[in-house]
């Protein structure tokens, strides 16, 4: 399936040449299955049914990912229950806390104790 992605990206490319072109400039294409993609930083992107090509470009790695996105909070399920444990709240009142604390566990499980 080597090409399909960016025979994609330019409609009416017969996908053999297309294929012949990459492998002479030295390209190679892989998809990737994926149900999702998370993409960590200060507020996690999220992608649902993404699309994932991985292209080897001489060596360098890339990928080109397509999708449904939408933001998250950054903030894990494990930290919610930590914080959720350790104050006696419930899981809503501890992603609340991690939230307002910017995800600084110990600042919201204080918050919580007040």
């Amino acid at each position: 399936m080597a090409g399909v992605g960016l025979v994609k990206m330019i409609p009416g490319m017969n996908p053999k040449k297309m294929q012949k072109m990459m492998n002479q400039m030295g390209m190679k294409q892989e998809e990737i299955p994926a149900s999702e993609v998370i993409i960590k930083g200060p507020k996690e992107i999220i992608i649902k049914n993404p699309h994932v090509l991985k292209v080897n470009m001489m060596g360098q790695e890339t990928y080109q990912i397509t999708g449904e996105a939408s933001e998250g909070s950054g903030i894990s399920k494990d930290d919610v229950l930590t914080v959720s444990t350790q104050a006696a709240v419930s899981e809503e009142d501890a992603q609340k806390a991690l939230e307002e604390s910017d995800g600084d566990l110990a600042e919201a499980i204080m918050k919580l104790q007040k």
